[in-house]
């Protein structure tokens, strides 16, 4: 047994999983590799060729790696776990007129529960991934996330759901490292084409990126269902018809098939009366916003109202704002207006760099 304990890393077959890995067992942990698939692209209809973290192609390399340096390694199946929730829930969503985040829900009851669950059945210490973002231990005891060094990389948005029982097990090794360094540690690990390969930022169960046509294979006769709603705009004048609500999501101005003389942005979505809002750009734009579900991380609640800086999405720089709790709820309110806030997608605030907790954003 090693004295810095025996750690679960779940390993895709990609570059971060596998240099995370590495990277433990060099530094003396009890490593043992687990890869889990998620998905069968196969059911899914999708056209094109099955890739991503569930092909054959990645888990052979996560084998490969844990093979060559003396390590066990796991293929762990949580298709059942992982389509009955997270697939249903993105088709649900849509549905609903909102706009989904399934990595955030993937993460949050689905692949940490799992990990946690085989770690400790194989009577593991920790679990690890490749994400970029640290885990830290606040004075009060409470264990959070924090930003990875990489800001074109950090991924600390997608962790926010993460509860105290997970974040107190987990470990996040890439965190104080940049994506640069990582490549050249594949390289120095003796996996040059590792180094080279390209990364996906598709979702995994849609890796043609395609989300309009898994829904309509997901419901049967959903374009039937649909078809024939209105573009309205703000004061509900019919500007045309559209092919269907779920097939638009807020803030989209591509692919619209309608000529205003202008360019026109998805504003609202209102599934009740297949209702798609178009407006101005500034129209995107809000105040405030409503969030539920919360998990608070570095502190226990919020109890009164809190300044932060909240990121409505990814790639979002993130916005001052206050946060004013209302009952399990949260009511941020901007200083500056924040634009395109979908409802489903996460809202996660931050303490300079530290994550305060997050939730999901809801319909005004």
């Amino acid at each position: 047994m090693s004295r810095k304990g025996k750690v679960l890393v779940a390993m895709s077959g990609g570059i971060d999983s596998t240099v995370t890995a590495l990277m433990l067992h060099e530094q003396g942990y009890e490593v043992v590799g687990i890869t889990m698939k998620t998905w069968d692209y196969s059911a899914s209809g999708g056209g094109k060729k099955e890739t991503g973290c569930c092909n054959l192609d990645s888990f052979n390399d996560a084998r490969m790696a844990a093979v060559e340096h003396g390590f066990p390694h796991y293929i762990l199946d949580i298709r059942d776990e992982f389509g009955s929730f997270v697939v249903e829930n993105f088709v649900e969503e849509y549905m609903a007129g909102r706009t989904p985040n399934p990595c955030v829900l993937c993460n949050t009851h689905i692949k940490w529960r799992a990990l946690l669950k085989r770690a400790d059945a194989l009577g593991c210490d920790f679990i690890a991934t490749g994400h970029y973002a640290t885990v830290h231990q606040h004075d009060n005891g409470r264990f959070f996330i924090r930003k990875g060094t990489d800001e074109l990389k950090d991924q600390s948005y997608v962790l926010w759901g993460l509860e105290q029982d997970l974040l107190s097990r987990t470990l996040l090794p890439l965190g104080t490292y940049r994506k640069t360094e990582i490549r050249q540690m594949a390289h120095d690990f003796g996996y040059p084409e590792l180094a080279k390969k390209s990364e996906s930022y598709e979702i995994c169960f849609v890796p043609d990126n395609d989300y309009r046509g898994f829904l309509k294979r997901k419901v049967e006769g959903l374009e039937e269902k649909v078809a024939g709603g209105n573009f309205v705009d703000k004061a509900g004048k019919i500007l045309g018809k559209h092919k269907g609500y779920p097939f638009y999501t807020i803030g989209q101005r591509k692919g619209l098939d309608i000529a205003l003389g202008k360019p026109a942005f998805v504003t609202h979505i209102d599934p009740e009366t297949n209702t798609v809002v178009l407006g101005d750009e500034a129209d995107l734009e809000k105040e405030d916003m409503r969030v539920s579900k919360i998990n608070w991380i570095k502190y226990d609640g919020l109890g009164e109202e809190r300044e932060a800086i909240t990121k409505i999405r990814y790639k979002d720089k993130g916005s001052s704002s206050l946060l004013i709790p209302e009952g399990r709820d949260v009511v941020v309110r901007f200083y500056e207006k924040a634009k395109g806030i979908a409802p489903g997608q996460s809202a996660v605030f931050y303490e300079g760099d530290d994550v305060i907790g997050g939730g999901i954003i809801q319909r005004k």
